[in-house]
């Protein structure tokens, strides 16, 4: 397999996370849901600024992706 090969495999499947990742945002917002809010993601709100910080639901999807790929891309 050459180079051109391996990118373009590369691009495909990054593609097709991408696809996948759209269709779940627009199934949750279909659904009613405003996204993930569990204890420890800090919202901020002061008058007409909202902050949102999703401390705790950004550690567990590094967790949960870092297994996914350790055990995908394990060579």
């Amino acid at each position: 397999m050459n180079g051109m090969d391996s990118i373009a495999r590369l691009l495909i499947t990054m593609g097709a996370l991408i696809l996948l990742a759209g269709l779940g945002l627009l199934l949750m917002s279909k659904l009613g849901g405003e996204g993930f809010r569990i204890p420890g993601d800090f919202v901020i709100r002061r008058g007409n600024f909202t902050l949102y910080f999703p401390l705790a639901t950004g550690l567990i999807l590094s967790l949960i992706l870092t297994v996914l790929l350790n055990l995908f891309l394990r060579r």
